[in-house]
């Protein structure tokens, strides 16, 4: 695994950088596609159902090298599910255009958790990108006109876990081997697991599995693209670059989602939200600017 003080290719910085901008377009579209799997099945019955088919296909990846996974892949998969709960039930209070404008502001926080786990202090010109991410994130909900809903809230919080995994990730991750496909493996059977101990220990427990093709299909696309290529990406790029870079190379994810919202879901956003939705995406353009200059 690469480190920070190893220089890299330019051509591997490049290509890294493409991936993770793909990676920002697949987690883009995957607010919109999980919002319609809840309409066939429950919160924690589709994300064990996504996870455990995830980890299944990766279990293979678990032999031999792979068993150095389990030491930094348990903890990470905790945070994961910590972050997905979030997520997932936010998702299903707010908009998927909502969600993915929120879930943006992991940009402007992972420095200030890079600082508190790493000990990197964050650069001071980030300061404006913060007053705006939180001027963005009030115009999004509504401003003076609609309460902070328990989705807009459910949503922040999975952008500050999201900030926590990133920085948690470089730091069990630094100085060891750990192949990228079994740690993906580990983290997917911690949250599978444990979304479907949750079904089951709840009142009602969990309901027989849909047979909608709409359901299956979207179940697919999150365990193909958004789970294991994402987080194959994502690992892959933490191990050579900050938490803060690869946080603001995905930064256009808030743009993917809104535009797949509203012309593959019909959502629509009214002027106040839009703007809102543009000061998020315009306080992570600064937070990258100030990060990449010298």
């Amino acid at each position: 695994m690469h480190t920070l003080s190893r220089p890299l290719p330019v051509r591997l910085l490049q290509s890294s950088d493409l991936l993770l901008l793909l990676v920002a377009m697949v987690w883009g579209t995957s607010y919109g596609v999980a919002k319609q799997a809840l309409v066939f099945y429950p919160v924690l019955g589709f994300l064990a159902t996504r996870f455990c088919i995830t980890f299944l296909l990766l279990a293979p990846q678990l032999r031999g090298a792979g068993r150095a996974a389990w030491r930094p892949g348990l903890p990470l998969g905790l945070v994961l599910l910590a972050i997905f709960l979030c997520e997932t039930y936010g998702l299903a209070h707010t908009s998927a255009s909502n969600a993915a404008f929120l879930i943006s502001l992991c940009v402007v926080l992972t420095p200030f958790v890079e600082w508190l786990l790493l000990g990197q202090r964050p650069d001071a010109r980030l300061w404006p990108a913060v007053v705006l991410s939180l001027l963005g994130t009030w115009l999004l909900s509504g401003g003076i006109e609609h309460d902070f809903n328990l989705g807009d809230g459910l949503m922040l919080a999975a952008a500050l876990l999201r900030a926590v995994l990133v920085c948690l990730t470089r730091r069990l991750g630094s100085g060891r081997e750990v192949p990228l496909l079994a740690l993906t493996a580990v983290q997917s059977g911690v949250v599978g697991c444990g979304c479907l101990l949750l079904g089951v220990l709840l009142p009602g427990g969990l309901p027989a599995l849909p047979t909608a093709p709409a359901f299956w299909s979207a179940t697919l696309y999150l365990v193909l693209f958004a789970t294991l290529f994402a987080f194959f990406v994502q690992n892959r790029a933490l191990g050579c670059s900050s938490p803060s870079r690869v946080s603001l190379l995905m930064g256009s994810e808030p743009l993917f989602g809104a535009l797949f919202a509203v012309l593959w879901l019909g959502e629509t956003l009214t002027p106040v939200a839009w703007l809102g939705g543009l000061l998020v995406v315009a306080a992570m353009l600064w937070a990258s600017l100030s990060r990449s200059r010298p």
